[in-house]
């Protein structure tokens, strides 16, 4: 005689439901003066990992590193 196998889903948990990427997104733009876009470059694993390096021994993040690079390159174009 075969036993039949029930399924029992998740365990209940009292946990809140976890806030979806976009609305985190969106909060953290909400002291911003100017809306934020994000780009997305590829760049080759050598280049990465040279940067990746001298942001470190510098202690800051690439990303500031980039954005100061790109505004000495094409200023600050804010239009208001």
């Amino acid at each position: 005689m075969s036993a039949k196998k029930i399924a029992f889903g998740t365990k209940p948990t009292n946990k809140p439901a976890p806030v979806p990427a976009d609305a985190w997104v969106d909060s953290r733009d909400a002291g911003e003066a100017e809306a934020i876009k994000r780009l997305t470059i590829d760049i080759p694993e050598s280049l990465h990992r040279a940067i990746k390096a001298q942001c470190a021994m510098r202690g800051s993040k690439i990303v500031d590193e980039v954005r100061v690079l790109l505004l000495q390159k094409y200023g600050n174009t804010e239009t208001k």
